[in-house]
């Protein structure tokens, strides 16, 4: 995965447990695989709290930059992704008599369709729409 640049916020005090550069390196990095907010901030052993506390600081625009970026890059892997198991489906192991005797392919329209509105609701039409209904 590519690497997304951007300067780090200036620390206030150089706390060894506080947002180092290589701290926020790393969210943005987890920011940009999982798409969620807490999960990157966890997997830094940070707060979703702290992460935004953070973001709202004086010099942290190149960091709010490459948060927004982060955020983009997960939404477009967590559709990519949805589409791919929509598709390909996911397989289910078939048990017979307690033994497993196969597999068998599972698909989620619903996953699909989701997936489509998010990536094209121009075309595919806006789940916020539907739920008005």
């Amino acid at each position: 995965m590519t690497q997304i640049p951007f300067t780090p916020v200036p620390s206030r005090t150089n706390r060894h447990d506080g947002w180092t550069p290589e701290r926020q390196r790393g969210f943005i990095a987890a920011l940009a695989q999982l798409g969620f907010v807490s999960a990157a901030a966890a997997q830094v052993g940070k707060s979703a709290k702290s992460a935004y506390a953070l973001r709202s600081r004086a010099g942290a625009e190149s960091f709010a930059a490459a948060w927004d970026e982060a955020v983009a890059a997960g939404c477009f892997r967590a559709t990519t992704l949805a589409v791919d198991r929509a598709v390909k489906g996911v397989a289910v192991p078939v048990f017979y008599r307690g033994l497993q005797a196969g597999e068998r392919r599972v698909y989620d329209d619903r996953l699909l369709i989701a997936a489509l509105r998010r990536f094209k609701p121009d075309v595919y039409g806006s789940a916020i729409e539907d739920d008005a209904r």
